[in-house]
């Protein structure tokens, strides 16, 4: 098949990959743009686990205010670098996670960020709505399935990205990282509402 340049432009929106990388891939898998694109998002995770015993000590702060000003996200996003950084692409992935924190007010970055206790309540609601008479197969996987519809809503690294839901915030970040060969991640956030609505940190 032949590879445009309308085809190379869709799937370098939706991974952030050079130019040069998409046509590799499309050319890899004869233009089928599915298989492309779970190789180039699979070749960014491969560079993510390789990045991360790294550390990301450097960074930038981001804020985004909405529209009207009654909504405001603060977020530390870190590279390994400076250089990094300053770099007009490390600077469009916090913007998009900020903007992302904005419309979906997680309150954890990671699943292991979220408390014991939190995690036994959720537990207990999950088991709650469950038939006792149910194996205890079927109830443990009620109870994942009923966990992971948690984290989706409330943990950031897991929730679905909002201009592409086909990918989480994990992978959107793994995305980057294959581009910009460093390691990424999120450091701390707050989410300010107004109309007396809590603030909302993950500090």
């Amino acid at each position: 098949m032949k590879i445009t340049l309308e085809m190379i432009k869709d799937l370098r929106n939706k991974t952030g990959a050079g130019i040069t990388v998409v046509k590799q891939a499309l050319e890899k898998y004869d233009g089928d743009p599915e298989k492309a694109l779970i190789f180039l998002r699979e070749k960014g995770l491969a560079k993510a686990l390789k990045r991360a015993e790294k550390r990301a000590a450097n960074g930038l702060i981001v804020s985004y205010i909405h529209g009207n000003g009654s909504l405001g996200v603060l977020l530390e996003l870190n590279s390994e670098t400076d250089f990094a950084a300053k770099s007009e692409k490390f600077q469009e992935l916090a913007h998009e996670i900020a903007l992302q924190i904005a419309a979906n007010n997680p309150e954890y970055i990671a699943i292991e960020n979220i408390p014991a206790e939190v995690m036994e309540r959720e537990k207990d609601l999950a088991i709650k709505d469950i038939d006792p008479k149910k194996p205890q197969q079927v109830r443990e996987k009620i109870i994942e399935g009923k966990l992971q519809k948690y984290y989706l809503d409330f943990v950031l690294l897991e929730q679905p990205y909002f201009k592409d839901e086909s990918k989480k915030i994990k992978d959107l970040i793994n995305d980057y990282v294959a581009v910009l060969g460093e390691k990424i991640e999120i450091g701390r956030f707050c989410r300010f509402k107004l109309a007396g609505s809590a603030v909302s940190c993950n500090l």
